[in-house]
């Protein structure tokens, strides 16, 4: 049986292992992500954004300007 202390340091090598070795794809521009972003159910899209393409798709699916409130 592992120890709290143990099963701790287990679960977070296994979460950096898949971190470091997933090289996930993007749905639209197939460049490797960086940070992971869901689409919309709206867009019909199946797998994952990169930043990029998300901020363009979000900028298509709400149209006019888009003004960030916290900029600190």
């Amino acid at each position: 049986m592992l120890t709290p202390k143990k099963s701790m340091v287990f679960i977070g090598i296994y979460v950096r292992a898949f971190e470091l070795g997933r090289h996930e794809k993007c749905a639209l521009c197939n460049c490797t992500i960086t940070k992971m972003y869901a689409a919309m159910k709206e867009w019909s899209i199946s797998g994952h954004l990169c930043g990029a393409c998300y901020s363009a798709k979000i900028s298509e699916h709400y149209p006019g300007e888009h003004v960030r409130m916290k900029t600190d």
